[in-house]
């Protein structure tokens, strides 16, 4: 379920560590639509090496249309690991990259420099090597989510709470009832904003406890209504939770058509009379989103 550019739609985005080819091949079988292949937080630097070997080898076995929702968190660009990330795995041609850490819209026009020679090297379309951007990891992204209006390849924001919690020294970064405390749903709303701001898709961050389906549907229920276009998943039985919570369904398609319907009636008005309320201008915008999001433009 992806497009690219505005366009771009991806509901379930799968991790899956770059250093066992049983979760990769597990993950890339199910129903994410897109499989981030990781080479940051679930490899050891000493086992980075023979991951990136383990990811190229498992990509260019994979029929080329395949590889478009299969992506790989590369590490830092303010560590040193990223060069050797992106020339190992690039030549596979992956569907995109998620960069992590990311400071400013600054980290992601590095990122395509370097992209754009190693396409080249490897003759494939400049500018086709899409990005996702983990933007509040650390104290200064907080500051720059606001940034990446037209940075290059960009077409989805995510965010992140336990990087952040340990770049402010934090010992919790829930309340007593789970809850994120509130530096951390400032977190997620910056990254909202930004997304919004930059024209991308927004993209909740994970939910760690992956046996608490219930709970991983009502949350995917409410980051959906407040905006975000898609989740991240640490396990595969959370895909499909996710899967269905960003999937309109029948009745609110339907509704959404309605409103869209009333408006064509009635055209050149700025506000109509409906069930008892007026609907104006942002009730259509967004009854066409909805529309659009599910191909029925």
């Amino acid at each position: 379920m992806t497009d690219t550019g505005a366009g771009f739609r991806a509901r379930s985005w799968l991790f899956a560590p770059g250093d066992s080819e049983r979760k990769m091949e597990k993950a890339a079988a199910g129903t994410a639509d897109i499989v981030v292949l990781d080479l940051e937080d679930a490899v050891t630097d000493d086992g980075k090496p023979k991951a990136r070997e383990m990811i190229a080898a498992f990509l260019a076995a994979q029929p080329l249309e395949a590889r478009n929702r299969l992506w790989i968190r590369v590490n830092p660009l303010d560590g040193p690991h990223t060069l050797a990330d992106l020339a190992a795995v690039l030549p596979a041609r992956p569907g995109g990259i998620m960069l992590p850490k990311a400071r400013s819209r600054a980290d992601v026009e590095l990122l395509d420099h370097y992209l754009s020679a190693l396409e080249v090297s490897a003759a494939i379309d400049q500018g086709s090597t899409k990005v996702i951007v983990l933007v509040t990891e650390t104290a200064e992204a907080m500051f720059t989510t606001g940034s990446y209006r037209g940075a290059p390849r960009v077409v989805a924001m995510t965010w992140g709470a336990e990087d952040l919690a340990d770049a402010v020294g934090a010992s919790e970064n829930r309340n007593p009832d789970g809850s994120y405390c509130f530096t951390y749903e400032l977190a997620r709303s910056l990254c909202l904003l930004g997304a919004a701001a930059a024209g991308v898709a927004a993209v909740d961050t994970i939910q760690g406890d992956f046996r608490d389906l219930d709970g991983l549907r009502r949350r995917a229920g409410k980051v959906r209504r407040d905006g975000f276009r898609g989740m991240l998943a640490i396990h595969p039985a959370q895909v499909d939770v996710i899967n269905a919570a960003f999937t309109p369904g029948e009745e609110e398609l339907a509704a959404a058509q309605e409103i869209v319907d009333l408006f064509a009636a009635h055209p050149g008005v700025g506000a109509v009379g409906h069930r008892g309320a007026m609907l104006d201008r942002p009730h259509l915008a967004r009854a066409q989103a909805l529309l659009a999001s599910a191909g029925r433009a």
